[in-house]
């Protein structure tokens, strides 16, 4: 029993991401809420994955391994009807045969009713990835976008201004005082009162940013330290930004992390170990990282993040050109 809010007992049970069962009331319980990481808190009969941070003083809380049982996910069950999933990290890999491969995941998403969460980095911007990935916004392939706020200020630089980080998007030159341009970005949705408010009132017609306010697609701006502005969407709580990626992630049958070390990381922290993720950059280490860090489901697709986004929206939304 815990005594103090935030003080687990010393010997709690810290959970995986695989499913677990407890042995309490002389049956087996599945875990609800399951991540790794995690106390498991017995509650109105049922139990329950609960963050350290989270448990209060009167919490049940499972001390111990025993009666406790984890079953852990199949690869190669779960991967049989994926031919690139057969080996986790790969750049000699085809781009074609992953983004088939992704495009038949996500419409098999779609058609059993389970969400896509994407959890994108500032490099899709970057890599030419806004028009893209906004197709698949708008053909309903997304159902929701976790991101840092640089993804939306670049993005939103890029709608506004036609550059990126102060590079134009058109010919790929330096714009003259484009250093300033990212701060001009975040000054104009301050004036609109917010990204909804920028899309609304005419001011932002374009990017990433844009479609999902149009599409009534969820993002969760996160914030951190290096941040710029912010944008007045962002939030700056990491507790509750936590608490937002979390309530999207957990119920996502798939989640696409593209380009995003930071992002990937905290997101594949918080899922279960049953659901499908596929990691693109085009760095190897990046997917390699995520799986060492307790994300063992996930299958790295070594590439540039704006040349898959472009493959998989002409599969996914006709007329994408």
């Amino acid at each position: 029993m815990v005594e103090r809010d935030c003080c687990a007992p010393e010997d709690f049970y810290s959970t995986t991401n695989q499913r677990t069962e407890i042995r309490y009331g002389g049956g087996w319980h599945t875990v609800g809420k399951q991540r790794m990481d995690a106390c498991i808190v017995i509650e109105n009969g049922s139990a329950w994955c609960r963050k350290l941070r989270d448990v209060k003083a009167g919490d049940a809380v499972v001390v111990g391994m025993r009666g406790i049982r984890v079953i852990p996910e199949s690869k190669e069950r779960d991967r049989h009807g994926f031919a690139f999933m057969s080996n986790e990290i790969s750049s000699e890999r085809q781009v074609e045969t992953a983004v088939s491969q992704t495009a038949s995941l996500m419409q098999q998403m779609r058609a059993e009713g389970k969400t896509v969460v994407v959890v994108a980095g500032p490099v899709v911007v970057h890599t030419g990835g806004v028009k893209p990935l906004g197709a698949l916004i708008r053909g309903g392939f997304v159902d929701a976008l976790l991101c840092g706020n640089a993804l939306a200020v670049h993005d939103i630089e890029a709608a506004l201004l036609g550059t990126s980080l102060g590079v134009r998007m058109q010919d790929g030159r330096l714009e003259e005082h484009g250093h300033r341009n990212h701060m001009r970005a975040i000054n104009a949705i301050y004036h609109a009162g917010g990204i909804r408010g920028a899309v609304e009132s005419g001011r932002l017609q374009s990017g990433i940013m844009y479609e999902c306010v149009k599409a009534n697609v969820p993002f969760v701006l996160a914030g951190s330290l290096r941040d710029d502005g912010p944008l007045p969407d962002t939030i700056t709580d990491m507790n509750k930004a936590q608490d937002a990626y979390n309530e999207h992630a957990h119920g996502a049958g798939l989640v696409l992390c593209l380009s995003s070390m930071l992002h990937s990381i905290a997101t594949g922290n918080m899922l279960p170990g049953w659901v499908k993720t596929v990691c693109v950059d085009i760095n190897p280490a990046v997917a390699t990282k995520l799986s060492d860090r307790g994300t063992g489901q996930a299958v790295g697709v070594v590439t540039d993040v704006g040349l898959f986004l472009d493959h998989l929206a002409k599969k996914l939304v006709p007329g994408h050109e």
